[in-house]
Parts: C-alpha cells; sequence; structure tokens
C-alpha cells in the first residue's frame, strides 16, 4: 500500500504503527518523527509565516480563506506521478489541513482514484480511535489496538494521580496569543484530566476568540501559551511582541510564574500518539509537587516566564 499523508499527526500515527515505508508523501510541516523530513513534500502554504507577527497572519489567513477557501495549495501534478492508494487528511480544521473538497477533487481525478480517509477527533478518546481508524485502513488494526490502549493507560496514570491534588488551580492555555484565542477540543479535557479547573474552551468544541476582559475575569492561576503551528522558541517571541492588556502583569500565574510557554507544535496541537506525552507535561506544570519535569530538557519543551 502506498500513503499520502496531508496532517502531521497522521504522520506521526503512520510511523508509530510502523507503516513509515508504505508513506511516499507528507505536509510541508510533517517533521516528527525525524525519519518523515525525507518524504516527498506535497503540500505548501501560500501565507510565508516565517516573519509575520501573530496579529497579521490571524487576519492574512481569514482572508485567504474567505477568497480561495484554502490557505494551502497541493502538488496534483506529484499526487499523479506517486498514485497512492490511500489519502489521509481532514475536514475539521480549515487552518490546518489543505481544504477537503480540493483534496477529494484530486483522489477522483487520479487514474485509479485513492481511497480518501478523513480523521476528525476532538476529544481524547476520539484521538486514539483515530489510531485505530488508521490501523483499520492500512491493515494494522492489531498494532493500532495496542497503541491506542497504551495511550489510554498513560492517560489514566495522570488521571488518577491528579484527583489526589488537594487544590484545582486555574488553568488558561492560550492556542494564539494576538489576537487570543482560548483552549478548543481535547485541551479543556486535558486541564481537567491533569488536575486543573478549565475555563474559556469547552470539550469537543473548536478554539475561540477571546475577549481580553474574559481573560481579566477568570484570573488564571496558571497560563500556557501553546500557538498552533508554532515551536517553543517561536512561541517566547509572539509572547514578546503581543499587544497584551494594562492588567496582564496582576494576573495571579504571571505575578506568581506560572506562566509558561511550550512546543505547541510539537506537543498540544497535534492529534496524534503525543498527546499523551502532552498531558504528563501539562501536568506537571499544574502539579509540579505531584509530578516530576518531563525527561527530555525542560529548554527543549517548555519555559517559564518569571515576573
Amino acid at each position: 500500500m502506498t500513503i499520502c499523508s496531508l496532517l502531521p499527526s497522521s504522520t506521526e500515527i503512520l510511523f508509530a504503527l510502523g507503516l513509515g515505508d508504505d508513506v511516499v508523501a507528507v505536509t510541508h510541516e510533517c517533521d516528527y518523527p525525524p525519519a518523515a523530513r525525507g518524504r516527498p513534500v506535497i503540500t505548501g502554504s501560500v501565507l510565508d509565516r516565517k516573519d509575520l507577527p501573530g496579529a497579521e497572519i490571524d487576519a492574512r489567513s481569514r482572508e485567504q480563506l474567505h477568497g480561495a477557501g484554502s490557505i494551502y495549495h497541493l502538488d496534483t501534478a506529484l499526487l499523479h506521478r506517486l498514485a497512492p492508494d490511500l489519502i489521509i487528511t481532514q475536514a475539521l480544521c480549515e487552518v490546518c489541513a489543505v481544504a477537503y473538497p480540493l483534496v477529494e477533487e484530486a483522489a477522483l481525478g487520479l487514474e485509479r482514484p485513492a481511497r480518501v480517509l478523513a480523521l476528525e477527533p476532538t476529544t481524547l478518546d476520539e484521538v486514539w480511535r483515530s489510531i485505530e481508524e488508521v490501523g483499520e485502513a492500512t491493515g494494522r488494526l492489531a498494532a493500532a489496538r495496542a497503541c491506542a490502549e497504551l495511550l489510554r493507560r498513560r492517560v489514566a496514570r495522570v488521571a488518577e494521580r491528579a484527583a489526589s491534588a488537594p487544590s484545582r488551580p486555574r488553568v488558561l492555555c492560550l492556542e494564539w496569543i494576538d489576537p487570543p484565542f482560548g483552549p478548543g477540543q481535547w485541551l479543556p479535557e486535558m486541564v481537567e484530566l491533569a488536575g486543573g479547573s478549565g475555563g474559556l474552551g469547552e470539550v469537543g468544541k473548536p478554539s475561540r476568540r477571546l475577549a481580553w476582559a474574559e481573560v481579566e475575569v477568570f484570573r488564571p492561576d496558571v497560563i500556557v501559551i501553546m500557538p498552533c503551528g508554532f515551536g517553543l522558541e517561536r512561541g517566547r517571541q509572539e509572547l514578546a511582541r503581543a499587544s497584551l492588556p494594562e492588567f496582564w502583569p496582576a494576573l495571579p500565574a504571571v505575578r506568581q510564574g506560572r506562566l509558561h510557554v511550550v512546543d505547541g507544535n510539537a506537543y498540544f496541537n497535534r492529534p496524534g500518539p503525543r498527546l499523551a506525552e502532552s498531558l504528563e507535561l501539562l501536568a506537571h506544570l499544574i502539579h509540579p509537587e505531584l509530578f516530576a519535569a518531563p525527561t527530555a530538557a525542560p529548554e527543549d519543551e517548555y519555559v517559564t516566564i518569571t515576573p
């Protein structure tokens, strides 16, 4: 079987199931595992996000979606040459992947039409089930079930320990800073599992734009900055140049040195196997008295901004 992966998360899933050799094309954002970087790249962004501040990226993305319907392009010539049997994509988030209608049209236009598998997880359990969907579609169902069960057990261990915490700090996860977007999909669930009190987001619902007044009223004890699609250093840059409100320094999280920037691109943003590791990291940031620091070097995963 030959597979074209149009999602960084599905690329991670495929490699985790031992299907790396079957992956013939990936997106321009597929950087994990390292072996994925050697595969042909079949997508690209129409926006050069490298030097644009977050506010301008947000504005240009909305303009592009309104006009062309997608902020990514698909190399259909390469798709025809590769002629994959399976294309994995999603229709859930219009800023996360090539627009689904474009993928469907391209798949049907192949000499031998490819199967299109759209993954649509919005909760942790749905993420684990999506791993099983990939396994079923590729003949690796047993391996997928084993992988999903291992991830469920890791989540259960975190939840069990977090339940013993004497307090539940108010936690705000920001998926974008300028303008601010609160936690969506699986993130509110992760906050609760890790022993925090969530707010400004609903489990299974999309991330939504916040009014800064909502943040002021919520008064988070812990803030985790995780800009979608950005690594740790870019997240730090975005926080440094964001137009933050006057009350920001007075928030409990900022005053008490519990403002963290994490590598959102590697961990929290992608609905794949590393969400279990993301939960373990989040649990440490919320309850360091219960959860040890991640095994990787902290500077590779998060930084704490001191007042």
